[in-house]
């Protein structure tokens, strides 16, 4: 499936050096409408003011982590298709089951490159 390149994809993450890495990494796959957050509450109000065709967020964040940003967008009536990818150091078990229950559409860890992310993308895209 062809991903369309021009979809707004939002970042969010509290570490502007892995904002950065993560938005490099979409640029080397042909993404380039990219924004960024640096914590869950700031996501989400750029979420309710503008449309995003996916969200790539970090999990530990304060003051909202990307789990409960998660939780947020699956609550929302106007968000809660939105496809999102959790990534993080996060690799144990019980935290990739907690985010497949709370609807998270797929789950990278880091250190990871832009293949695997391109490839994950288009997982999620196959779903659509």
């Amino acid at each position: 499936m062809r991903i369309d390149q021009n979809m707004p994809i939002l970042i969010v993450d509290d570490y502007l050096q892995m904002l950065r890495i993560i938005g490099n990494l979409l640029r080397q796959i042909g993404f380039t409408n990219i924004d960024t957050a640096m914590d869950g509450a700031a996501a989400l109000r750029k979420l309710r003011e503008n449309d995003y065709g996916l969200i790539i967020s970090d999990w530990n964040m304060e003051p909202i982590t990307g789990y409960q940003l998660l939780e947020e967008i699956r609550a929302d009536e106007e968000l809660h298709d939105l496809p999102f990818i959790m990534v993080t150091a996060e690799s144990k078990t019980e935290h990739v089951i907690a985010a497949k229950q709370a609807g998270v559409n797929n789950y990278i860890v880091k250190p990871f490159t832009a293949q695997t992310l391109k490839e994950k993308m288009e997982l999620v895209f196959s779903d659509y």
